[in-house]
């Protein structure tokens, strides 16, 4: 019988159901107590307190070991034991991606955190798309697990047509694009290992058309060393072919060349109370393959391959756990693969950095930091003037109600120029996101970028502006199989010169495990 039904009853009725359920509750513990405990729970219990003779008193700072007793062997302990009181909901937290989409990585499914998950170092990992919907846990896609890590593949199937503009020119492409995508998360007590990996392979039907395949892969393995410090090493290599309207591009060009990142990283993160500091260290080589020009030759691009090395150190104050403000410095170096290029400039530099900012985390309404600061590049060949500027960099994560997510980021790139007697340029990108659930089952997104490229007076190549637009539909089919439809528009626009305009329209299935 429910609770709500007993506050129905008079009083009369209410009385001997209570003593007949106090009765039941008291046969139950009565028995539970003479009966012998099952031989796991014993084990269980008996090694616990082995461990726990061995080790002594426990550091309430230090991590939590491989030896205490496992979240179901105490939830078993638990529940012999008759409950003295009630006990209180958890709150459900924010979700979202961080840097990209809105993310935290306490997050179950977009629902309640369970009991086991508050005293794991390690959480369980979100949906394959990001996407987080109001259908219980039992909905979610559950992945593949594969001994202690879970697997969430997806693959996707769209057809898209494609239209681009450049003065008078128009060509229009109807082409087929494949995607594979998936995530592997480790399920460890203390310490993580994740894999995510994305790779994208286009056909064209019809027209012509540059095809533009693009992969990428990232590992990151977490230590948590102690409660207070947590070093971090990460690898990754993606692939992308450059547009034709990048500033770097080669005009006419068959194929424009394609970009290769490897990419390797190390990092420390350590709590001294209200000084939180942290340093890593990125090495970054990028490698660009031949251009295929309209006559049938070949253009090499050796000479921007490079090498980037980075070292960076933050220290931030924490005037209390919602608001950090910290500062961060950097140097650089890179070295370009060919002492000097074609047109005989030695391109490699020297870069430093200084970064003012604050973090904040209001919880899951909103979070993220604010930095200004200065970047400069000073080339090895006295030619190149330096290249630098101020500095803006940011992401905002905002939750204005449930199901809707709302990320702002600002982004500051110093970008070296292949182009003769230029150093490069500075380029400020605004971007913005929205993911708002129409239903339980369907998602909308919206999405919008501003980039201003702006070159030093008196340079050759011409300032540039790039504005991109984009709208979206996701529809859960199921809980394995998801209905896209997306459509984007992108104009590029410089002081001199045509403007670039490229829209596209697409539809796609997209089936997960």
């Amino acid at each position: 019988m429910a609770p709500s039904d007993f506050l129905d009853m008079d009083a009369c009725a209410v009385r001997p159901a209570r003593a007949a359920m106090a009765v039941l509750l008291l046969s139950s513990v009565c028995l539970t107590a003479l009966s012998p405990p099952s031989h796991a729970w014993a084990q269980a219990v008996e090694d616990e307190a082995a461990d726990t003779a061995l080790a002594g008193p426990q550091d309430p700072d230090a991590p939590p070991t491989s030896g205490t007793l496992s979240a179901q062997a105490a939830g078993a302990a638990a529940a012999a034991v008759p409950a003295t009181g009630t006990t209180s909901a958890v709150s459900p937290t924010g979700d979202t991606e961080i840097t990209g989409a809105i993310g935290d990585d306490a997050v179950v499914g977009g629902g309640l955190l369970r009991d086991q998950d508050l005293i794991r170092s390690n959480l369980r990992e979100t949906s394959v798309d990001g996407l987080k919907s109001a259908l219980a846990d039992d909905d979610d896609v559950p992945g593949i697990p594969l001994g202690t890590f879970t697997l969430k593949p997806s693959i996707g199937q769209t057809i898209n047509s494609e239209t681009t503009r450049s003065g008078e020119t128009r060509e229009r492409r109807t082409y087929t694009e494949t995607g594979l995508k998936g995530t592997l998360t480790s399920d460890w007590s203390r310490h993580q290992l994740s894999v995510t990996g994305e790779g994208y392979w286009q056909r064209n039907l019809s027209g012509t058309g540059e095809t533009k395949p693009r992969a990428d892969i990232d590992a990151a393995l977490r230590f948590d060393i102690s409660r207070d410090t947590i070093a971090t090493l990460r690898a990754g290599y993606s692939f992308d072919r450059e547009d034709a309207t990048d500033p770097n591009a080669v005009n006419g060009a068959e194929t424009q060349a394609g970009v290769n990142q490897y990419t390797l990283g190390a990092g420390i993160e350590h709590d001294f109370g209200i000084l939180r500091g942290s340093a890593k260290v990125d090495v970054n080589r990028l490698t660009y393959s031949d251009v295929d020009l309209s006559a049938g030759t070949t253009l090499s691009q050796k000479d921007r391959n490079r090498d980037v090395g980075t070292l960076t150190t933050r220290i931030g104050y924490a005037l209390s756990p919602a608001l950090i403000p910290f500062l961060e410095a950097s140097i650089g170096r890179g070295i370009y693969e060919l002492r000097s290029d074609s047109l005989g400039y030695s391109r490699s530099y020297k870069s430093y950095s200084g970064r003012a900012g604050v973090e904040a985390d209001l919880g899951e309404k909103l979070k993220g930091e604010l930095a200004f600061g200065y970047n400069t590049y000073r080339f090895d060949d006295a030619r190149l003037k330096d290249l630098n500027g101020a500095t803006i960099d940011g992401l905002i994560n905002w939750s204005p109600q449930r199901g809707t997510d709302v990320s702002t980021g600002l982004s500051t790139t110093l970008e070296p120029s292949t182009t003769s007697g230029e150093s490069g340029a500075l380029a400020y990108t605004l971007s913005s996101r929205v993911t708002h659930e129409l239903r339980s089952a369907l998602v909308a997104r919206l999405s919008n970028s501003l980039t201003f490229r702006n070159y030093p007076s008196g340079s050759i190549s011409s300032d540039t502006r790039v504005w991109l637009a984009g709208a979206g539909l996701t529809y859960d089919i199921n809980r394995y199989l998801a209905l896209t439809g997306d459509v984007s528009y992108e104009r590029t626009t410089p002081d001199r010169g045509q403007a670039t305009s490229v829209a596209r329209i697409g539809v796609g299935l997209t089936l997960r495990r």
